[in-house]
């Protein structure tokens, strides 16, 4: 089974000092992204990418959060909320949500 990681996100007060330190940590290119992949840096390959960000104010701003390829977003959603969980952002490619014990984590469609 390919694991439903999809991408860990970080977001950075200090957007080139984050890049230095995961490249530097884990030996990764962090490139721009394309637009449809949001604002920052990200790897590029096959499996599961890493990101950073500038810091802001949404919901998926304020912490680390982990990515889940999910095949069908809204079917996703429906049951994050049937198990005990919270859609925070809901969106039609990327969603941020907290499980049933209030860790958040972000669904990706595809």
């Amino acid at each position: 089974m390919t694991s439903p990681i999809r991408l860990v996100e970080f977001p950075a007060d200090d957007p080139a000092r984050a890049r230095a330190f995961w490249t530097g940590v884990l030996g990764v290119d962090l490139g721009d992204r394309a637009e449809e992949e949001g604002q920052g840096w990200q790897t590029h390959g096959d499996g599961a990418a890493l990101g950073v960000h500038p810091r802001g104010t949404g919901p998926g701003d304020r912490v680390s959060l982990p990515y889940f390829a999910v095949g069908d977003m809204d079917a996703a959603l429906e049951r994050v909320r049937a198990l005990g969980g919270e859609v925070i952002h809901p969106g039609a490619r990327w969603s941020v949500c907290r499980d049933s014990e209030g860790s958040p984590f972000g669904l990706a469609l595809g």
